[in-house]
């Protein structure tokens, strides 16, 4: 394969990278291909097959080495949602008794509550999220 396909792919992944919500996956593999192309123009990638396994022995090295550097560098979790909302603050729109149900409002959103305590939850009173099962906030008082 010639330098250029190498080095253009690598940008395609680089790109693909940025514009997915990945987590520091595919910057890698663009990272080897470009690599490999910039060794496939000075002469040093050598055969076809050793260019795909020069091109895969760094995509996975790189992986391993530097993705968990850089999610940390970048305050990142890996196998945490982007939208999570356990943790989050709730506002008590209607009385929730304990074992009983009620509304609450989050983001915007109206939302079923029920309360994860003995404590019954005022309207008006803010809520800490314990989890979310369904449609339904398990809120406990803060």
């Amino acid at each position: 394969m010639d330098w250029w396909i190498w080095v253009l792919g690598g940008l395609v992944l680089l790109l693909a990278e940025v514009l997915t919500p990945g987590g520091f996956f595919v910057v890698f593999f663009g990272a080897g291909a470009i690599l490999v192309g910039a060794l496939k123009l000075v002469g040093w990638a050598g055969p076809g097959w050793a260019e795909w396994l020069v091109f895969t022995a760094l995509s996975v090295a790189s992986l391993a080495l530097f993705r968990k550097p850089l999610m940390r560098r970048f305050n990142l979790q890996a196998g945490r949602p982007v939208d999570r909302l356990e943790g989050e603050t709730a506002l008590v729109t209607e009385d929730v008794t304990p074992g009983g149900v009620g509304k609450a409002e989050m983001r915007g959103a109206s939302w079923t509550a029920r309360s994860s305590g003995t404590v019954a939850l005022a309207r008006g009173q803010r809520c800490r999220v314990d989890r979310v099962e369904g449609l339904t906030l398990w809120l406990r008082a803060e």
